[in-house]
């Protein structure tokens, strides 16, 4: 068999790579089209930058893919630079020879996924093998690098990814998930031991492994993905392209740091969101959807921002600062619609809102059925039913007992593709009562009539329009409530009312109406929180 029908089986029908299932929702496989999207938009930005040069036609760009688990990256690059440096090197075995040696570099997370990589790159798990294609390797890894590495424990977790010591500590067969990449506090002398010499790498590009499963679940579990993306960054290659969820636009669990870097780096130069559940990664749940960034180093200004939806774009990407807020508001067409609420300079809902536990019971307390032998039994709102509670036991924010309130489900979500709710129904909850974890206290009053405007208030679509631009998942935390803006409720307030007391145009009002569904005409709910999935 010839070198170049060997290095042509890529082509065959249909892709592996696009036929293999993934490990898990942590260690997700990207899709050739989709990695393919990402090479187009690199490839664009170094044309626009070098005077219309083609990257695929240049001998010394470097790539790295520092968390590589199907090599999918780095087999598209390899097949374009393949092409690209046919006249630079005409001789097809010594062109993918210099390629696969002195420009693609890859770091495997599991010692699987190296072996995975090497096969779709260099036809061979074996890179010095009598079936590569790279023909002056002197070792079997090549250039895609794999050791067993330990994690660093202080006082149960690992110093540098957090993991769970309990969880990870594991015997020799099986794998610690301690990521090289990550694991040290200089990467630039990592480089250098894993691939030798002055490592400067021109593009860094990848799909980080997203979370450590380690007793956490869904997006309670312990992101890992932003500590891929800060290390390549500390390594100032030209660019650097990853994918990854866009829970950090607005949220996530222990994200808030790098949300304020990534916001405030003005090297950011492309953005491109896929919010709908499964589009980005076909059969793969990941709530809040996921985008991928383009990072420029010798950009200075504001970043584009582009959503996908249904395959095309919602509408023109818009180049604008991201740290105009304190979260990534994702839809451009939501900014205009923001500034006039904000340009009236109102107080606004978060202050109003409690924090979870707002009577200090969690979501698995559950009081008596019955109020019967109870001395002073306060009404419990509990998950999914009513109980009571004798109003001793109840020391945290007692004086609200006694006062109107509206209550909020502390999630509301569904199994669906698309989230049209944003908020579950209100509840109104009279004197004499109190509620569990599974609700937050909405707003407390003194009188009935102000604690019914409230929650009318909320059901409107445009209060669950701004709360939708700061909710990444299901969880309706206080937070998401920081765009609403906190009205006098004297007043019943309606969409109509709002829309005209921020003159809004129609454009706008068709906006908020299409992503924000009516609630159905049951005024209150005192049934639980809607059906909720936390993958």
């Amino acid at each position: 068999m010839s070198t170049q029908a060997r290095f042509a089986l890529r082509g065959r029908n249909p892709d592996v790579l696009t036929c293999i299932a993934n490990l898990s929702n942590d260690e997700v496989f990207t899709p050739p089209e989709f990695a393919n999207r990402m090479l187009d938009t690199l490839a664009e930005a170094w044309t626009a930058d070098h005077g219309g040069a083609n990257i695929w036609a240049d001998k010394t760009v470097r790539f790295l893919d520092p968390c590589t688990k199907s090599g999918v990256f780095l087999r598209e690059i390899t097949s374009r630079l393949t092409k690209g440096l046919a006249d630079a090197i005409p001789d097809l075995e010594q062109r993918v020879n210099h390629i696969l040696t002195q420009q693609v570099y890859g770091i495997g997370i599991t010692q699987l996924t190296s072996l995975l990589a090497r096969r779709s790159v260099y036809c061979s798990k074996h890179a010095k093998g009598k079936h590569s294609i790279a023909k002056s390797f002197t070792r079997d890894d090549g250039n895609i690098w794999f050791q067993r590495m330990e994690h660093t424990w202080a006082d149960g977790r690992c110093e540098c990814c957090r993991a769970s010591q309990k969880a990870f500590d594991r015997g020799d067969g099986l794998e610690t998930h301690a990521y090289a990449f990550i694991h040290t506090d200089d990467i630039r002398t990592r480089m250098a031991e894993l691939f030798g010499g002055n490592m400067q790498f021109d593009v860094i590009i990848g799909n980080p492994p997203y979370q450590l499963d380690d007793g956490g679940y869904g997006t309670s579990a312990t992101p890992i993905y932003q500590l891929f993306v800060q290390k390549a960054l500390d390594l100032e290659p030209r660019y650097a392209v990853f994918v990854t969820p866009s829970r950090w636009m607005a949220g996530g669990k222990g994200l808030d740091q790098y949300r304020e870097r990534m916001l405030s780096d003005k090297r950011m130069r492309r953005i491109v969101d896929y919010p709908k559940l499964y589009e980005g990664f076909p059969g793969v749940k990941i709530r809040g959807g996921i985008s991928y960034f383009l990072w420029d180093r010798e950009h200075k200004g504001p970043c584009v921002v582009q959503t996908i939806w249904d395959g095309e774009p919602t509408g023109p990407a818009v180049a604008r600062y991201l740290d105009a807020y304190d979260i990534l508001v994702r839809r451009n067409e939501a900014v205009p619609i923001l500034e006039k609420v904000r340009a009236k300079g109102e107080p606004t809902l978060d202050a109003r809102v409690s924090s979870r536990k707002p009577f200090g019971l969690p979501t698995n307390f559950k009081g008596k059925t019955s109020k019967a032998g109870m001395k002073k039994p306060v009404k419990l709102f509990e998950n999914q039913r009513i109980g009571y509670v004798e109003r001793k036991d109840i020391t945290v924010n007692s004086a609200w007992i006694d006062e109107w309130k509206v209550l909020m489900t502390a999630v509301q979500g569904t199994s669906a593709a698309i989230e049209t709710k944003f908020l579950s129904r209100p509840i109104i909850a009279e004197p004499g009562t109190a509620c569990t974890e599974t609700y937050l206290v909405a707003g407390h009053f003194d009188n009935e009539r102000d604690t019914t405007n409230y929650a009318q208030y909320l059901r409107t679509r445009f209060v669950r329009f701004l709360v939708s631009l700061r909710k990444a998942t299901q969880h309706a935390t206080r937070d998401v409530y920081s765009f609403v803006p906190d009205l006098p409720l004297h007043y019943e307030w309606t969409d109509a009312k709002l829309y005209k007391r921020y003159h809004l145009t129609k454009g706008e009002i068709t906006f908020i109406e299409l992503q924000v569904a009516e609630h159905d005409n049951e005024l209150f709910d005192e049934t639980g929180p809607d059906e909720v999935d936390d993958e």
